[in-house]
């Protein structure tokens, strides 16, 4: 990742190390199987992936969340519904009371396999966020594999019909929107206008908030940007980008992310990257201690001008 010289480094910006102010986001990666292998994907997910979170990770997860007052629980991976404890899990993370959220591709609610997810999370109010690229089919198509954008429309459209986006009905339905190509995304509030109108207009549908990613330069991304020779201009752009006040909102100040080994990591990406937390915090499950890893220091790298990825538009 930091292969190439940037000056000045993310630190030397920076100027001094920041901290965890507790942890109010405890993020559980269940592993990097799913049914799409999209051309953006931090963490390479595919089908053939192995790694799956093992059923004694899983139970360490809910030991620490029975034993501290965590408010949120997210989960990621790959896509959550191919792992087969997820729904035992989602049951036992449900049973906690806690606001929890699970992040899917979408079109894995389509098959009949997985089809009952969409009532399971209706049903313990889970907020789902839904990876939606783009409103242009095309541009979709083109990052996460032909059809793909029709078959999203479907399944918002069986969210929205279970009260999901619906005005009152408490159930949270959010999208991600994320550039296909090698440039950063638009501002996050006219892009929400943007989909909030076209999906309307076009299919009858609605969500509640849209989140803006910028694309971090690592896992396939990073491959397509070098082998299109778009690595160095990309990197300067999120360099140039860069505002200092994003650091107040990043994801690692509240957030603790459990790779699907049982690993710690101040945030997904640095899941991504194999930088567990450090600097005398704990870096697996079993060790878990709250007050330990509620104020670590968190590790940080040039990846990190990315900064607003974490939350949504570069500032």
């Amino acid at each position: 990742m930091d292969e190439l010289r940037i000056h000045p480094s993310f630190e030397q910006k920076v100027a001094v190390p920041f901290t965890a102010e507790g942890v109010e986001i405890f993020q559980i990666n269940l592993g990097y199987r799913c049914n799409l292998e999209c051309r953006h994907c931090h963490v390479e997910a595919g089908p053939k992936r192995p790694e799956l979170m093992s059923r004694p990770v899983m139970e360490m997860c809910l030991q620490v969340l029975q034993r501290h007052p965590i408010p949120t629980i997210d989960i990621t991976g790959g896509t959550p519904e191919m792992h087969p404890d997820f729904p035992w899990f989602l049951e036992e993370c449900a049973a906690l009371g806690r606001r929890m959220l699970v992040r899917t591709n979408g079109v894995i609610l389509l098959e009949s396999e997985y089809a009952a997810f969409l009532d399971l999370y209706a049903r313990h109010r889970v907020e789902v966020v839904v990876s939606f690229p783009h409103v242009d089919l095309k541009m979709t198509n083109r990052q996460r594999g032909e059809g793909v954008y029709s078959r999203l429309i479907e399944a918002v459209r069986m969210l929205n019909e279970r009260g999901y986006g619906q005005p009152d009905s408490g159930l949270v339905l959010n999208l991600v929107h994320n550039p296909s190509g090698a440039y950063l995304p638009g501002l996050q509030n006219n892009l929400e206008n943007h989909y909030r109108q076209a999906l309307k207009e076009k299919h009858g549908l609605v969500f509640n908030q849209l989140f803006c990613i910028t694309n971090m330069p690592i896992g396939r991304y990073l491959t397509y940007l070098q082998r299109t020779d778009n690595y160095e201009d990309y990197m300067m752009a999120l360099v140039n980008a860069f505002n200092p006040a994003t650091l107040e909102s990043v994801m690692c100040k509240s957030t603790l992310s459990v790779g699907w080994d049982g690993k710690l990591y101040d945030c997904d990406f640095n899941q991504m990257l194999g930088m567990t937390v450090n600097h005398g915090a704990p870096e697996h499950i079993m060790m878990f201690d709250l007050a330990k890893l509620g104020t670590r220091r968190v590790v940080t790298g040039n990846h990190c001008y990315a900064g607003s990825s974490c939350r949504g538009e570069i500032a």
